[in-house]
């Protein structure tokens, strides 16, 4: 029987804890996206409840908690960072957590730190946002029409988002426009929510709703808007070319030629997406779901909280990784909605 020598396990043990996060399908999971608080300033009638019941303040992680937790990951292979919510900067203080987190780009251990955001507290923000290193944002924006911006957010005011977002162009912050694909909401916008992205410099990526939160199957079928029909509107008007380009998320892109732009489409029900997933969700209290559409989380608070060496915190995130399941299970092709999740979107981070 061979000797095992103290170096021999030492170094053994620290490649396996330096060893890349790799799921159970050969996808390697260098995309971590951390939702900072379940609160919001809009109520979208797609993510919450109107009269939403939000988690006690006492139950989220601190700020120094979700940076140990970023932390962990970074080192651990992720190179990608984006921060959500609810809505992240609402978070008090949420400032410092990115001023923290810009310590992993200048090391360069973090390629990217980013943020999705409704755009309302832009205008404060913007500035000191670019000053840590964000490059690039994307902002949630279904409509230009104000009182159908009213209805959908139920709560926002769109000049404030419109101000908020030539803040953030303003501060040199590249914008993407996000726009969840609603029919008999915003189809007869299509070219209007276009040809301002064209205008102003943005890119634009479609969203197909999800079926996700309380809200019945008839109302997930009414506002389902196929991004496939979607798409077949634009090239009616336009010369749309295919783009080998990815982001990191699960967009496919496509170049308008009459304009030069740049237009994304999400796509989890018409054309599944999951075969090269390379992310996974952290909530504000810890859960760690690997599947945007699938139930299952581990819980991290508990490892993190039990001990300040990272070591068990490590092992409960590969473990879950190693649960990754191969997609998700979301479908209305039968006229009903399968594989519906029950919490909201706002619980695991837009």
């Amino acid at each position: 029987m061979l000797a095992v020598r103290p170096a021999d396990f030492y170094h053994c043990r620290m490649d396996i804890l330096s060893a890349p996060l790799i799921d159970p399908f050969a996808r390697a999971i260098d995309y971590l996206r951390v939702s900072v608080t379940d609160r919001c300033d809009f109520r979208c009638v797609y993510c919450m409840s109107e009269n939403m019941t939000f988690l006690p303040k006492a139950d989220l992680l601190t700020l120094e908690e979700l940076d140990r937790l970023c932390s962990t990951f970074v080192g651990m292979g992720v190179k990608k960072l984006r921060i959500t919510g609810g809505e992240p900067l609402v978070r008090k203080g949420i400032l410092t957590f990115f001023q923290a987190m810009s310590r992993h780009l200048a090391s360069g251990a973090l390629q990217e730190l980013t943020l999705t955001t409704n755009g309302s507290q832009l205008r404060k923000y913007a500035a000191d946002l670019a000053a840590v290193g964000v490059k690039r944002i994307n902002v949630s924006l279904d409509t230009l029409d104000a009182a159908k911006f009213a209805q959908i957010t139920r709560w926002g005011r769109l000049d404030q988002v419109l101000d908020g977002i030539q803040a953030a162009k303003d501060a040199g912050l590249r914008v993407k426009i996000n726009a969840v694909a609603l029919k008999g909401f915003n189809e007869d916008e299509l070219f209007t929510l276009t040809d301002w992205c064209a205008d102003q410099g943005h890119d634009l990526t479609f969203i197909e709703v999800m079926p996700m939160g309380d809200l019945g199957n008839e109302d997930r079928l009414d506002q389902y808007w196929s991004l496939k029909d979607l798409r077949s509107t634009i090239a009616a008007r336009h010369r749309l070319t295919d783009l080998t380009v990815r982001t990191g998320g699960p967009a496919r892109y496509v170049r308008v030629e009459e304009t030069g732009q740049k237009i994304g489409f999400i796509t989890p029900l018409t054309h599944n997406f999951c075969e090269s997933c390379n992310r996974v969700r952290l909530t504000c209290t810890g859960e760690l779901y690997m599947c945007l559409g699938q139930e299952d989380m581990a819980d991290l608070r508990a490892p993190l909280r039990a001990s300040p060496d990272d070591a068990a915190l490590q092992a409960a995130i590969r473990a879950a990784i190693a649960r990754k399941p191969k997609g998700h299970d979301f479908d209305y092709s039968r006229q009903t909605v399968a594989g519906k999740v029950t919490r909201h979107m706002s619980h695991t981070g837009g």
